[in-house]
């Protein structure tokens, strides 16, 4: 199973893909199953802004459709003068698809960061609450 450092490597090249036209602010993600299987997502940016598409949701999304269901950490990269956690959005996504998981946030000049969601969504709404 791959570690946290290699899973941020994997997720600063993941940014490489991105399609960022209109904020020119590229993000990378790489989502780890449980089993260590590795998925990668980058952000797409579309005219429209509101059907921009973040890294995260990429690859948890990607995820999903290949049938995984179980993970255990993701590696978020951005290039910013702040460690870039997910949004508020794919801190929902995030939570709801694989629970708990550690978030790893790097940067290129080589910052990391590790938190677990949990303490980036400290009062996640859920299927408890339906």
């Amino acid at each position: 199973m791959k570690g946290l450092a290699e899973l941020a490597r994997l997720a600063q090249q993941a940014r490489t893909r991105a399609h960022a036209p209109y904020s020119r602010f590229k993000v990378g993600a790489a989502l780890r199953t449980k089993t260590g299987e590795i998925i990668l997502g980058c952000n797409i940016e579309n005219a429209s802004y509101g059907l921009t598409m973040c890294a995260e949701r990429v690859a948890v999304f990607k995820a999903v459709s290949e049938g995984f269901r179980e993970f255990d950490a993701v590696a978020v990269c951005a290039d910013s003068s702040h460690l870039t956690p997910p949004c508020g959005p794919c801190r929902q996504i995030l939570w709801e698809f694989c629970g708990d998981i550690a978030v790893r946030m790097v940067d290129l000049k080589g910052r990391a960061r590790t938190t677990s969601l949990s303490k980036l969504l400290p009062f996640p709404f859920d299927s408890r609450h339906l």
